[in-house]
This record gives C-alpha cells, structure tokens and sequence, in this order.
C-alpha cells in the first residue's frame, strides 16, 4: 500500500475503541533531529514503531489501551496509549492488516508483551543502518532470515510479533531490516490520533 501523506484525524475518546489488539502504531517524526534523520533513511514520515494492546478486566471486557514498544535508551516497555497521544497528538498513525488475511491477535500481542523489560537492539539497528551506507549496501544484502535470536529494535519487533500472530509484513525482508515504512507498505492505515484538551480521554 502507498505511503499515507494526508492524515484521517480522530480524537482519542472517540477513536479508543475502534483500535483492535494487534494494530501497529507508527509514530511520525517530529521536530527533533533524531527522528527526522530516521525517517529520511528509511523513505517515510516514520521513525518509530509500536503495537496496541487491550489489558482486559476478569469478565474479558476491555479496560485499558497500551502501547507496546521497544525504545532506545529504555529498552521493551509497555505505556499507556492516552498518555502518548496527550503528549504527541496527531503524531501517531493506527494502521490494521487486512481483515482478509489470517492473523492472530493475541499471538501478536503476547510477543510484545513477553519483550517487556528486555535491552534494546542496538547491534540489530547497526546492521540495519549499515544497508543505508553507499558502497556498504552492495555487499550487504538483506536476507530473508528472521531467527536471529537477538534483542529487536522497533521496528523489527513489531515485525517479529506480527509474524508470531502468523502474518508476514514483509515477506522479501528480514526482521532486522525491517523499518516502519515498510511495515506502513504492508499494513492498512485506519486513522491517526488527536487529542481533545477538554474532553481528554472520554475515560
């Protein structure tokens, strides 16, 4: 799918609800250097992903709304969807596979949740970045090769997790050379998220 230049906003509140276990959250790059750095490596408005998972009450009923993450510095890590919203509105777009593939949710989310607490990739995002280096990147190739067996950066545990939920983003590229703009190509964008001042989360 193409990459999505003109964003379909919906409030937080009112959006909350429509987001499924699963969904991949790709955070556009903001003001800061870093992230505009990223994002122009890899071709795209992205430079940062995640995944949307439901915390479920005893009765199996939706509660509250996390992202899932794995971020430099901090590692694998788990927060409160709202609050990132509330903090970078209109930065991070919701994008679904495709309700005609065969995907399984919690198989997907259970992944992410299982990194929480784990280190950041940092040699995993060094050969990644080495691909994008003139003369480097023709004798690198990206092979299709996704047991590792090494900590992930964002990108590339968002992949591994899809694929732990039996769907392949990237069927001609690994894991560790996996970026968001590419999981933004194989995905279906749904809406990206504001935030209401007054109403807040509608929670």
């Amino acid at each position: 799918m193409a990459l999505v230049t003109k964003k379909n906003l919906q409030y937080y509140h009112k959006a909350r609800d429509l987001i499924h276990d699963g969904d991949v959250l790709l955070y556009r790059a903001s003001w800061k250097l870093s992230n505009k750095l990223i994002a122009k490596i890899g071709k795209s408005p992205y430079c940062h992903a995640a995944m949307a998972g439901w915390w479920r009450g005893q009765q199996g009923q939706r509660e509250r709304l996390f992202l899932l993450e794995t971020v430099q510095f901090r590692g694998a890590r788990t927060s409160a969807l709202s609050e990132q919203v509330k903090k970078y509105p209109g930065q991070w777009d919701v994008y679904r596979v495709d309700q005609g593939k065969s995907f399984y949710q919690a198989k997907a989310v259970r992944y992410m949740i299982d990194l929480v607490s784990t280190k950041y990739g940092w040699c995993a995002l060094g050969r990644a970045a080495l691909l994008h280096l003139p003369f480097i990147r023709y004798m690198l190739t990206p092979e299709k090769e996704d047991e590792l067996g090494e900590f992930p950066f964002c990108s590339m545990a968002v992949s591994a997790a899809l694929r732990a939920g039996r769907f392949d983003p990237c069927t001609k590229l690994a894991d560790t050379f996996t970026e968001p703009g590419d999981l933004a190509e194989s995905l279906e964008y749904k809406f990206t998220l504001d935030w209401d001042p007054i109403i807040g989360d509608g929670k």
